[in-house]
């Protein structure tokens, strides 16, 4: 069964730092980021660049990990339903049998907060309309999800995504 963990979540919610934490708990998944990419694209992660280009090398990365039957965490905010969806397509296209989505769910506020002490900072315009995007349309198993987590990312264990085979929304408060 080859796996996707599927990131969901506000600029400065502490998505890239669970991806990394999962990562480290176990070397043998392979972290897709779209910010890496643009560095590695355009030699700058703020470069937002053509989407396509991003999109593209997202594929193809994936297409290596399914070769190397390697779980995957995508990293990316993945704010807006129809972009979930598309992730979830592809990567179904591509071979992937299981995809859980983790929304790290922080408040907005603390989201700021954190992105006030990035260097790379995002505009906060663009952080109150994600918070709008996923607000007015949550992520949900009706997306193709197999496996739901709602993620505090404040103070929960990092272990959430060992193994899951649940077909039904979790909740973690």
């Amino acid at each position: 069964m080859t796996k996707l963990f599927l990131l969901i979540g506000l600029p400065g919610s502490g998505k890239s730092t669970l991806a990394k934490q999962l990562v480290t708990q176990c070397p043998q998944r392979r972290l897709v980021s779209t910010d890496a990419i643009r560095g590695q694209l355009f030699g700058d992660e703020a470069i937002q660049g053509p989407w396509l280009l991003i999109w593209r090398e997202t594929e193809r990365q994936f297409q290596r990990a399914i070769a190397t039957d390697s779980t995957v965490i995508y990293d990316a905010t993945n704010a807006q339903r129809r972009h979930r969806r598309e992730v979830i397509t592809l990567a179904r296209d591509i071979g992937f049998t299981h995809i859980t989505g983790i929304w790290v769910k922080t408040p907005v506020w603390l989201c700021i907060a954190r992105n006030q002490r990035r260097k790379r900072q995002v505009p906060e315009d663009v952080i109150f309309r994600m918070y709008r995007q996923l607000r007015d349309a949550p992520p949900s198993l009706e997306e193709g999800l197999d496996c739901l987590i709602c993620y505090s990312g404040i103070s929960q264990s990092t272990e959430i995504a060992l193994t899951f085979s649940a077909t039904t929304e979790l909740e973690f408060i």
